[in-house]
């Protein structure tokens, strides 16, 4: 973290420090500090004399504030650090307890569909950036950290440096998405917006990446001139990528290498909204010899 120990409590300081040493990415610090404001904002005082009891009315107060499961389980992960880490007060989240999370199939985009997003785009670098999403399947933090040396042509691979869980990994690279990225390397090269070595999805000042948030409301913008009327995301597009591969028959254990997955079942999921495949399937009233009214 980037704060200064004079901008920041005490006891706020220690628990960034806690997570640095255990090397918790900044996304991560931020939610669980998020989470204690939170707390302490409920509570109207000091998060760290907080007792059982408390904790048991702020989860109820989430709850019925309607918070969603995501939200309060991610809110729990962060007070457990706090109170267990930090303050060593394993005790104090005695009754607080996570809740199960519903399970919805992502909105998929069909082939068409993801074509006429990319078409829409705005301008080359964000019709590039977006044909990177869907062609190799990468996340939005991903696609605007990418840097100009990490498309191998040579291989024909992506090089995705600590992409989420911390994991470095190759993603596909195909001849059109490589022609694609070396007009918008030609165009960016002669605008002066990409510097030798630097980002491949720069943003306003070239020394800094584009930001997932900027790429995302790209997205927006480009589905809404293409008049797509589902309630889509540029996380869509990653959907989209392992769903259209899965309809092409391609092994799901490959696709789940391609998307970083570590559980299989996490990339599994992609079956129940491949349509193509539930089509070529033969249900089982097809073999029967049934006869229409007359």
């Amino acid at each position: 973290m980037t704060q200064s120990s004079k901008s920041v409590s005490p006891l706020r300081q220690r628990m960034i420090e806690d997570m640095t040493m255990r090397k918790l990415n900044r996304l991560t610090q931020l939610a669980y500090i998020r989470a204690v404001k939170k707390l302490a904002q409920f509570l109207g005082h000091s998060p760290d004399r907080a007792t059982p009891e408390d904790l048991r009315r702020f989860q109820l107060h989430l709850v019925e504030h309607g918070v969603s499961g995501t939200t309060l389980n991610g809110t729990i992960t962060g007070l457990r650090f706090f109170f267990e880490v930090t303050l060593q007060r394993k005790e104090a989240l005695a009754q607080m307890s996570p809740v199960r999370e519903s399970h919805k199939l992502p909105v998929v985009l069909s082939v068409a569909e993801v074509e006429q997003i990319i078409a829409a785009a705005s301008n080359l670098k964000y019709r590039a950036a977006l044909a990177v999403a869907y062609g190799a399947g990468l996340r939005a933090s991903e696609v605007v950290h990418l840097k100009v040396t990490d498309i191998d042509s040579a291989r024909m691979v992506i090089r995705v440096e600590q992409g989420k869980g911390r994991r470095d990994r190759h993603a596909m690279l195909s001849p059109s998405l490589l022609t694609l990225l070396r007009a918008w390397y030609r165009q960016g090269r002669a605008a002066r917006k990409l510097l030798p070595g630097g980002w491949l999805f720069p943003g306003q000042n070239p020394v800094n990446p584009l930001t997932a948030r900027q790429l995302n409301r790209a997205f927006h913008l480009a589905a809404d001139t293409a008049g797509i009327k589902k309630r889509v995301s540029l996380h869509s597009l990653r959907h989209a990528f392992a769903t259209h591969l899965l309809e092409q028959k391609t092994d799901i254990r490959v696709i789940q290498i391609l998307l970083g997955h570590q559980k299989l079942e996490t990339t599994a999921r992609y079956s129940h909204v491949a349509a193509q495949t539930l089509r070529d399937i033969k249900g089982p009233l097809e073999y029967l010899a049934l006869t229409p009214p007359t």
